[in-house]
């Protein structure tokens, strides 16, 4: 987050970050930096909570594009889950992607997404459902805050597409 509690914004340097990513070419976990990606897009999709239905709706809707997405960026799934949490929901799913594990809660609090959120009345803390499309010199291109899962990849891959137009 900026130093002065602002959102970030587009235009913005990303947020660096270093997290173990599971699944697709990094298997059981293998840590990761966003600046390992210099040079190329990077799609960050920040979610609540491995194998709850929204999460999986939207896990499985960029499973299914998959084919249309790989070739246009590296893709992470990013949640508090743990690692062996994500090693489950990769394989319950078949998600060919991989996912950061952000237990210590550093890469959501550093996009400003660990926030306040009610369910039944209820108000509790949880990672704010959102995506931030990152260009390959590390600012950020566009975002997307509290994206509904089924409408998620199409606007992932029309940021894409206006990315690598530009």
């Amino acid at each position: 987050m900026k130093k002065d509690g602002a959102q970030l914004a587009v235009g913005d340097n990303a947020p660096a970050f270093r997290a173990v990513a599971v699944g697709g070419e990094y298997g059981e976990g293998r840590e990761v930096a966003l600046g390992d990606f210099r040079g190329a897009p990077v799609v960050l999709y920040f979610y609540p909570k491995d194998d709850t239905p929204g999460c999986t709706v939207q896990a499985c809707s960029l499973r299914d594009s998959w084919s249309s997405l790989r070739g246009l960026a590296k893709v992470f799934g990013v949640s508090i889950d743990s690692a062996k949490s994500h090693g489950k929901f990769i394989e319950k799913f078949k998600l060919p992607f991989p996912l950061l594990s952000d237990p210590e809660k550093e890469i959501v609090n550093a996009y400003g997404l660990w926030v306040e959120k009610s369910m039944y009345g209820k108000k509790y803390m949880g990672t704010e459902r959102s995506t931030f499309i990152i260009g390959g010199a590390g600012r950020i291109f566009s975002i997307f805050r509290k994206v509904k899962p089924e409408d998620h990849v199409g606007l992932v891959r029309d940021a894409l597409e206006k990315l690598m137009s530009k």
